[in-house]
């Protein structure tokens, strides 16, 4: 009998190997797990059932998977659905691309369950609403401001005149870093080791992606963010 409160994964990749092995992991980890080898079969289930998270490969047999995700971002029934993307070392434009499209992670192959598992807690955990006592949701000692632009660490969370922001793990550190050090100009470089992890290939050409992402999504806010020509990126105090 299903678990109606289990997280349901729609698990995307041509390889039958990948498939069953992370399929079963991922089920032994206590989510619920369809299958899908094609991208047409994996749009066919998505339009069937409701998914709390994709994980997508972007080679696949018939529609590649940024074709998949702009076409899954580009429905308003769809675009929610966070998004991780399995994709080759040597896929640096499809990595940079797929964020443009607003995935939510990508993971390079070859890569250990235990990995993947990690990365879809984290995003499902950030995305869910935090169980905060009304009082303490109120505090905000804790939390950097500016303008009616809040980020609050501790919570993993971010909001904007009163309304919460969903933003990648990469997107609000990347806004941390930034607003921590207001009118500190950050070089690509120097965002890229701040901001590289564990199987995270952070480079110059993502970076500039993930600033496109975390502006569009910050709205008006997003004119805080100032390009220094040649340089990198900063937090203006006198946004244009």
């Amino acid at each position: 009998m299903e678990n109606i409160n289990q997280k349901q994964i729609l698990l995307v990749d041509d390889e039958p190997a990948i498939t069953q092995g992370i399929a079963y992991y991922l089920e032994r980890e206590g989510f619920a797990v369809q299958t899908a080898t094609t991208g047409n079969e994996a749009l066919a289930k998505i339009s069937r059932s409701s998914f709390d998270l994709i994980v997508l490969d972007l080679m696949l047999p018939d529609i590649n998977g940024l074709e998949i995700t702009r076409i899954l971002k580009q429905n308003p029934q769809t675009e929610g659905i966070p998004i991780i993307m399995l994709t080759a070392k040597a896929e640096e434009i499809d990595i940079v691309i797929g964020l443009e499209l607003d995935a939510e992670d990508y993971i390079t192959k070859p890569f250990s369950a235990r990995v993947l598992v990690a990365r879809i807690n984290g995003i499902l955990r950030r995305r869910s609403p935090a169980e905060i006592a009304p009082e303490a949701q109120n505090r905000s000692e804790d939390s950097l401001k500016i303008d009616a632009l809040e980020i609050f660490p501790n919570k993993h969370e971010v909001m904007a005149d009163g309304k919460r922001i969903n933003l990648t793990k990469t997107e609000f550190d990347l806004l941390s870093l930034l607003i921590q050090h207001k009118g500190w100009v950050y070089s690509r470089m120097q965002i890229v080791d701040a901001l590289k992890g564990d199987d995270y290939a952070v480079t110059d050409r993502s970076v500039d992606a993930q600033v496109r992402n975390l502006r569009k999504k910050l709205g008006q806010y997003g004119n805080y963010i100032e390009t220094v020509r040649g340089v990198g990126y900063k937090i203006t105090e006198d946004p244009l």
